[in-house]
């Protein structure tokens, strides 16, 4: 893979550009992952497509935003970024915060691909349970308590945030609360590209529920499950994932 830097609105963008088919395939990651992770999808995939991985502000070798975003910045990141990189990707490969993000650029037809790929997609937002929502209640009324500890605060965050949001920086813990806070449900019905959702029966992220909720509402889309696989499915899984990827890009045909 040939790793490239681009500046994008004073941001130094790692970025991977490597294969040289006439099909240009976008591949956009998901939250706490760089290239690296898609290494075996991206050398797959570039024997037939030019592959673009630009690895996202905050992720990688790619330094944070300057200010919290939500996802509408990362979409409209990865538009300067198409436009400096002048590229218009035929092929969009998205996975979590990635399927976030295409579902913005697609829903607003920012972006018009021919095929698209969502594996683990995030986007909808789950429903809370009585429980979760006294433990929130709970935090919220304790930070506010105890607003003049820091310490105190951040040792709070540790106990009741997520794995994620203890590993993320003051910035991109802001910006995680913002995406995941965010329901894109509302904008799935305006997809009208072909779309096939490739879903991990197992996947606790991003549950299989959410696959079938995006199949329906979607207009041209169609869900593959693979069983004994999460979130990370073309890891755990990779010879069948690529099977049902390769089928469906029509690869060696």
């Amino acid at each position: 893979m040939n790793n490239m830097f681009i500046e994008i609105n004073e941001i130094k963008v790692n970025y991977t550009d490597t294969g040289a088919g006439k099909s240009t395939v976008l591949v956009l990651h998901g939250w706490g992952c760089n290239a690296a992770v898609y290494s075996s999808v991206i050398t797959h995939l570039s024997a037939q497509y030019r592959i673009i991985l630009p690895e996202l502000p905050g992720f990688g070798e790619t330094p944070e935003p300057p200010q919290p975003w939500g996802v509408s910045d990362y979409a409209d990141f990865i538009i300067c970024f198409c436009e400096a990189a002048d590229i218009q990707p035929d092929i969009i490969f998205a996975h979590s915060l990635g399927c976030r993000i295409t579902t913005k650029l697609l829903a607003e037809k920012r972006l018009s691909p021919t095929k698209v790929v969502y594996t683990g997609a995030a986007g909808i937002k789950p429903k809370r349970t009585a429980l979760q929502k006294i433990k929130t209640l709970i935090f919220k009324t304790k930070r506010a308590f105890l607003k003049h500890f820091p310490k105190a605060v951040e040792k709070m965050r540790q106990k009741y945030g997520s794995e994620d949001y203890r590993a993320a920086s003051p910035v991109m813990r802001a910006s995680l609360v913002q995406i995941v806070n965010e329901d894109l449900t509302r904008l799935l019905p305006k997809i009208s590209e072909e779309v096939l959702l490739i879903w991990g029966e197992n996947d606790a992220s991003t549950p299989i529920s959410d696959g079938k909720l995006m199949e329906g509402l979607m207009q041209n889309a169609g869900l593959a499950v693979i069983k004994n696989a999460g979130h990370y499915a073309f890891l755990e899984q990779s010879a069948l994932f690529t099977k049902i990827l390769d089928s469906y890009l029509g690869v060696g045909k």
